[in-house]
């Protein structure tokens, strides 16, 4: 009698047991579309052995900032509270009450004058980032 209901019990468990689901097949890889440059960029430079051209930041209201040398940024902003070389590297920061502003410069070219290629902006009293275009207009010297 022990058999059998050790028979029954072993019977009903084995139903609980479901067979393994087949597993899907992996999705495809992602591919990753190249960067279109707009027709209104010049096209980037050719490469040059020990030269790597900087990416460029794009976006609206950045006209008169990106692209531009030093001396345009400084009759913009006026005298930057800092301003450090590295290599052939230039950062530009321009401070007022509402927030700091990063202006970093590179090369085009090998042997070129640098340009700004990238902004970025926060609040002066915390660090915390801020729009960039608000920052610009409350620098800018130019209304």
């Amino acid at each position: 009698m022990r058999l059998i209901a050790i028979a029954l019990v072993a019977t009903l468990l084995s139903a609980c047991v479901s067979a393994p689901r087949p597993q899907a097949p992996a999705p495809p890889p992602r591919t990753v579309e190249p960067r279109v440059v707009p027709p209104t960029a010049p096209p980037p430079p050719a490469p040059v052995a020990g030269f790597r051209v900087p990416e460029i930041m794009q976006g609206p209201g950045l006209a008169g900032i990106i692209r531009e040398p030093a001396p345009v940024l400084l009759s913009r902003f006026g005298t930057p509270r800092l301003d450090t070389p590295e290599g052939d590297m230039r950062k530009l920061q321009f401070a007022g009450a509402a927030c700091v502003l990063d202006v970093y410069l590179y090369p085009l070219a090998p042997n070129a004058e640098p340009v700004a290629t990238w902004i970025e902006a926060r609040r002066a009293s915390d660090g915390q980032v801020v729009d960039r275009l608000a920052c610009i207009q409350a620098l800018s010297r130019r209304r």
